[in-house]
């Protein structure tokens, strides 16, 4: 998903990726899910949190959600993304002076997904439920989902389970772009692709704050 938008290295140890982009002549490094990683000092670290779902019980796994504790988390944070609409006051989280960038996100369905189309949806996210509720903001006839495990690896069993339930209620069946690219060659072209965009409430703040820092780094 990520190369459709630039070069992407995948690797387990972090350093050698970072090293092997920087051989490869790439002066600036963007890393996905690191905000946790101690091995690389990124000089830009944007914490991202759901207004739908906060911090949780705010408690450390495997009492609750959290990789580590809010507190933490903030102070290391040069600024927050926040996914509005924010329900559950995650902004009272947030210490005075640290950045607040929101943005909302929205369901973006193919051309063939009409509003009223009867839909089989599943997914294999953080929380499923938010794509259910995507799938009916759209204005689909969602007939039936099912919810797997987050990064789930759908093996040929599971598709043709998934297949079959579509067919017996006569929905499309349909699932995000995440698990969308997990499916073998087959199955991704019988299965619906619902995507997600993200509208920043001030792409300017945005913008400035990522110039600023490629120019800090790279001049």
């Amino acid at each position: 998903m990520l190369s459709r938008h630039a070069p992407v290295w995948i690797a387990r140890n972090r350093v050698e990726g970072v090293r092997a982009t920087e051989r490869a002549g790439a002066g600036v490094v963007v890393m996905d899910d690191g905000f946790q990683n101690p091995a690389l000092r990124a000089d830009l670290n944007l914490l991202v949190i759901d207004g739908d779902y906060g911090v949780g019980n705010g408690r450390v796994m495997p009492a609750g959600p959290l990789r580590e504790p809010v507190a933490t988390g903030m102070a290391r944070a040069d600024a927050v993304v926040l996914i509005t609409p924010d329900r559950v006051a995650v902004s009272d989280l947030v210490p005075p002076g640290l950045p607040v960038l929101r943005a909302a996100a929205s369901a973006v369905a193919p051309t063939e997904l009409a509003p009223g189309t009867p839909v089989f949806g599943f997914a294999g996210i953080g929380r499923p439920v938010r794509f259910r509720n995507s799938l009916e903001a759209l204005g689909l006839d969602v007939r039936g989902f099912r919810p797997f495990p987050d990064h789930y690896p759908y093996g040929r069993e599971d598709v043709d389970r998934l297949l079959a339930t579509a067919a017996e209620l006569g929905a499309v069946p349909v699932t995000t772009a995440k698990d969308h690219i997990r499916l073998d060659r087959v199955a991704a072209s019988t299965v619906a692709c619902v995507d997600l965009d993200l509208d920043w409430q001030d792409r300017l703040a945005l913008a400035a704050l990522v110039e600023g820092t490629v120019s800090n780094v790279v001049g």
